[in-house]
């Protein structure tokens, strides 16, 4: 599965703190992130992540453009609701397209960990199936 992982500021070391403790799990997918979570979490966990730009200087749209193309199974996006970030018209196309093309989205450690502890069941398989369905 290939997994976005995104924070804003003040929700980056919640990120890192989550990609600690399920590095088990995460580490058998690939790994994309914005730019300075990207660095974060490599370096905090040794994980091979594939990092995109900073979110206000387009990884989030970069992010985006992958979930359009169906090349993404699942967001964890940790928000910070109470500071205005000034790239938000970019935060709103990004929760738009995860929506349109349903791909399971996390914007707190509560349902990111909901999220994980499904795929490690293997509860998201059906991701393959849409994926397959596309390419015929």
């Amino acid at each position: 599965m290939k997994i976005a992982l995104i924070a804003h500021d003040k929700k980056k070391p919640d990120m890192i703190q989550f990609a600690t403790a399920y590095e088990p799990i995460l580490k058998k997918h690939e790994l994309y992130a914005t730019g300075t979570t990207g660095l974060r979490i490599a370096e905090a966990t040794g994980m091979n992540i594939h990092r995109f730009q900073s979110g206000p200087l387009g990884g989030d749209q970069e992010i985006g453009a992958m979930i359009a193309q169906n090349r993404m199974d699942m967001v964890i996006f940790f928000r910070d609701p109470l500071t205005a970030q000034p790239h938000e018209p970019d935060v709103t196309a990004l929760l738009r397209l995860v929506d349109v093309y349903s791909i399971p989205l996390a914007t707190n450690m509560g349902t990111a960990e909901i999220l994980i502890h499904g795929l490690e069941r293997g509860e998201l398989g059906w991701r393959n199936l849409v994926k397959k369905k596309e390419e015929e």
